[in-house]
């Protein structure tokens, strides 16, 4: 009986010291750097999100507009590097004349006066479209972009100009892995080594996959991928080991599971450093999705010691938060920018 009460003991000794002190974040070094922003989509109008399907059409659910940026545009994309992105997340489709797109939809019906997939037609055609068309908040009864956005889908190469110093990180919106070669072609075309740009890559396994093969330097993770290594770090990370899936690749962390990390922050950034990972934080997780930050206060809920990347939804409020003394908004914008975290907030308690 002794026996088996020493062995029981001595198992609860090991599974404390496993979970505590292997796991304990204080015991870790403090990581070196400083919190990365990713502005999603640059600046844009946000929409409500429920019931929205890959197809469903964003543009007629916006929010009361709080500024007049649309998403993916260069004014957008400059805007949201100069408050402060370190990176701007950008969409991108080929056209049917070889050149890259920067637009989200599969086809213009949605947010522009046009209609057809973006891939059966050119540059030009795109250029001749107002994307502000299709943007509603009151169900139609009006349109406050419309007219104002003409010619504002962006070319690759214009948004390369946009964002200046800082890093862009592409979506691949398709399955097909030569989008990844046009990609890289229009790139290094337009003087962006994504070896040394320091620019990201993800969205669907197969282009990905490519960009890898092209460029394996470049920082490139397949949406999938993502999730599967912060599934199997939260069910096999309190041993003190790193996953295969998260070797090399990227961790995605939603705000309001922080707690379910084994090591949070600093021994599991330890862990993904060692191993060349990255980690993103999101917004809360949620009806079986994550969106970033969409508000200032949330930037509070992440570590002070956390430096690894931060999904932002909301640009034009949670990043000046971030960097005040970037912020130029007027005060008319400040003031519109309050009503709207005003009933933000309201919606959400």
């Amino acid at each position: 009986m002794k026996r088996w009460l020493l062995i029981a003991a001595t198992l609860l000794a090991v599974a404390f010291l496993t979970l505590t002190v292997v796991n304990a974040s204080w015991l870790a070094p403090v990581p070196v750097g400083n919190p990365k922003l990713i502005a999603h989509r640059g600046l844009y109008q946000l929409y409500d999100h429920e019931g929205v399907g890959r197809d469903t059409c964003t543009a007629d659910r916006i929010e009361q507009p709080q500024h007049d940026y649309l998403e993916n545009t260069t004014r957008s994309i400059r805007r949201a590097a100069r408050l402060g992105a370190s990176m701007v997340e950008v969409d991108i489709a080929p056209t049917k004349d070889g050149e890259i797109a920067v637009f989200h939809d599969w086809t213009v019906d949605c947010r522009t006066n046009g209609s057809g997939d973006v891939r059966e037609l050119t540059m030009e055609q795109l250029k001749a479209l107002d994307a502000g068309h299709g943007y509603t908040a009151d169900g139609g009864k009006t349109y406050p972009f419309r007219g104002q956005a003409v010619g504002a889908i962006p070319a690759l190469a214009e948004a390369i100009e946009a964002i200046e110093r800082k890093k862009l990180i592409y979506n691949f919106k398709s399955g097909d892995a030569g989008e990844a070669d046009l990609l890289v072609a229009k790139l290094r075309k337009a003087g962006r080594d994504p070896a040394t740009s320091g620019d990201g890559f993800y969205g669907a396994p197969e282009p990905v996959a490519r960009i890898r093969e092209l460029v394996p330097e470049a920082w490139a993770f397949a949406t999938a991928e993502a999730r599967a290594c912060s599934k199997d770090y939260v069910l096999t990370g309190w041993t003190g080991l790193l996953p295969d899936s998260c070797k090399g690749g990227t961790m995605i962390i939603p705000l309001n599971y922080q707690w379910a990390f084994w090591g949070w922050p600093n021994r599991l950034i330890a862990r993904m450093e060692e191993h060349g990972g990255q980690v993103i934080v999101m917004g809360p997780y949620a009806d079986n999705a994550a969106t970033g930050l969409t508000l200032p206060e949330q930037l509070g809920e992440i570590p002070d010691s956390f430096n690894g990347w931060i999904w932002v939804e909301d640009g034009w409020n949670v990043i000046p938060a971030r960097f005040p003394r970037l912020d130029d908004r007027q005060d008319p914008q400040l003031r519109a920018a309050q009503d709207t975290l005003e009933r933000r907030r309201a919606d959400q308690d």
